[in-house]
C-alpha cells in the first residue's frame, strides 16, 4: 500500500531551488518517497544510484550520469569518503541542469554535520513514520500560536487509530496488519541496526551490553530518565552507557524531551524523559499510550521546523512543588499549547490549570484514550485521541 508522504509536495518544491537531503529511521520509508518523487515530478527522468551497489559506485565515481535525466537520487552516499565535495563540485557544476535528492539514515545527518562546506546548498528534512493526520490526508494549516483544527469524525479515524496503537507507524508492519511480520521486523530492524548500521561509524566493543540496553529502554519509557540507574543494571560505567544512549538516539531508537525552564519557573533537576520512535516495542498500554502522542508531536514539532523555519520545540513540564503535564509545544522558547495523556480518566487534570495560568500558555489538551469524548471545561479541551491527532500532521 503506497501513500503520498507529508511531506513530498514540499521537497518537490525546494528541489527547484536546492539539493535536498532526507533523514530518519532505517525502513521508514526514504527510498520509497525519494522514488515516488522522481516518478511523479521527474515523469521517471530520473537517476537512482545506491552506493551500496557495486555497479552503482563506479557510475557515481566517474559522473556517467544519463543527460536526459532531470533527477539524481543518491543513497547511502555517505558512505564515500569525500562526499561533501564531491556533491558540492557535482551541484555547483550542474545546479542548472539536474535537481539532486539524498537520502540516509542517522549516518547521513552525523556526516552533513562534518563541515560548512555544503552551507546554503541544501534543505534537510526529517521522515518520521505514518502518523494519524497523514494517513487521514489530513494537511492543516498551521500558524503558531493559534488554536488546533481536529478533524471531527473523520471517515476511519478510529480504525487507523487502533492500528497504529497496535503495530506503530512504520510502513511495513503497519500496512501487512499482521502480528508475525511486526514481531519479525522488530527483531530483524534492531539487529540491522546494531550490527551494520551502529558498527559501521562507532567503535563499540561491547556489542552484547548494547543489545541489552535495547531491552531495557522501552521500560523506561515516560519517566523521568537517568543514566545512573542503566549503568546500575548494566554493571558498567557512566561514560559507556551515556555513549551508547547517545548513539541510540542518533541512530533513530529512541528520542529524548527535555524540561522546560523559565523565570517564572522552578523546575526540577534537567532530567529528560525518553520515548521510542517504534512506539508498538513498549508493551504497558499506557506507557505506549504516551509513546504515541509524544511521537505525533515531535512529527509536528519536525515538521514545523523543516518546512517553516519555525523554532518549534517539544517539552515536559516539571516543577519543585510537583506540578507536572506531559507535553509542552513552544515556538522560540514560548509555550504554544500544552497535551496531558490519560489512558482511561476523563477526571481533568489540576497541574494543568496551574501551568496555563503559570506560563500563561494559550492552548490546552487533554488526551483520553476513549473514544468520543470532545468537551471543553476550563478553557481546557479534554477529546478523544484520534480527534486530536487528526489536527497533526
Amino acid at each position: 500500500m503506497e501513500k503520498t508522504r507529508y511531506i513530498t509536495k514540499h521537497i518537490q518544491d525546494d528541489l527547484k531551488k536546492k539539493m535536498i537531503f532526507i533523514g530518519g529511521p532505517r525502513q521508514v520509508g526514504k527510498t520509497t518517497l525519494a522514488q515516488s518523487i522522481g516518478h511523479s515530478a521527474y515523469s521517471g527522468k530520473t537517476m537512482y544510484l545506491n552506493w551500496d551497489y557495486p555497479d552503482h559506485q563506479k557510475i557515481i565515481i566517474k559522473r556517467q550520469f544519463n543527460p536526459s535525466d532531470t533527477l539524481l537520487i543518491f543513497d547511502e552516499l555517505h558512505k564515500y569518503r569525500p562526499w561533501r565535495n564531491y556533491i558540492k563540485g557535482l551541484y555547483d557544476v550542474r545546479k542548472k541542469a539536474v535537481n539532486i535528492l539524498i537520502t540516509g539514515s542517522a549516518r547521513l545527518d552525523f556526516y552533513r554535520r562534518g563541515g560548512d562546506s555544503l552551507q546554503g546548498r541544501y534543505h534537510y528534512y526529517r521522515l518520521h513514520p505514518f502518523s494519524l493526520g497523514e494517513l487521514l490526508g489530513a494537511m492543516p494549516s498551521i500558524e503558531p500560536f493559534t488554536e488546533l483544527v481536529p478533524l471531527e469524525r473523520a471517515s476511519g479515524a478510529r480504525q487507523w487509530f487502533e492500528l497504529l496503537a497496535q503495530f506503530g507507524g512504520f510502513p511495513e508492519p503497519l500496512f501487512a496488519q499482521d502480528m508475525n511480520t511486526l514481531r519479525r521486523w522488530q527483531n530483524e530492524r534492531m539487529d540491522r541496526m546494531i550490527r551494520e548500521d551502529i558498527r559501521d561509524i562507532e567503535l563499540v566493543r561491547d556489542i552484547s551490553s548494547m543489545q541489552t540496553l535495547s531491552h531495557i529502554l522501552p521500560e523506561k519509557v515516560g519517566g523521568l530518565f537517568s543514566l545512573n540507574a542503566l549503568r546500575e543494571d548494566l554493571q558498567v560505567t557512566h561514560k559507556a552507557v551515556a555513549l551508547w544512549v547517545d548513539i541510540f538516539e542518533r541512530f533513530y531508537y529512541h528520542f529524548r524531551i527535555p524540561p522546560f525552564t523559565g523565570k517564572v519557573m522552578r523546575s526540577l533537576k534537567k532530567q529528560p524523559k525518553l520515548y521510542l520512535w517504534d512506539w508498538s516495542t513498549v508493551s504497558d498500554d499506557g506507557a505506549r499510550f504516551e509513546n504515541m502522542i509524544a511521537s505525533h508531536l515531535l512529527k509536528f514539532v519536525h515538521y514545523m521546523w523543516d518546512t517553516t523555519g519555525h523554532r518549534a520545540e517539544l517539552f515536559f513540564l516539571r516543577d519543585t512543588d510537583g506540578h507536572e503535564v506531559d507535553f509542552l509545544v513552544a515556538v522560540n522558547r514560548k509555550p504554544w499549547f500544552m497535551v496531558e495523556t490519560k489512558h482511561s480518566s476523563r477526571t481533568l487534570s489540576r497541574h494543568m490549570r496551574y501551568f496555563k495560568d503559570t506560563l500563561c500558555i494559550p492552548f490546552a489538551y487533554q488526551i483520553v484514550r476513549n473514544r468520543d469524548v470532545h468537551y471543553l471545561q476550563d478553557d481546557i479541551h479534554v477529546m478523544s485521541a484520534d480527534v486530536f491527532l487528526s489536527g497533526l500532521v
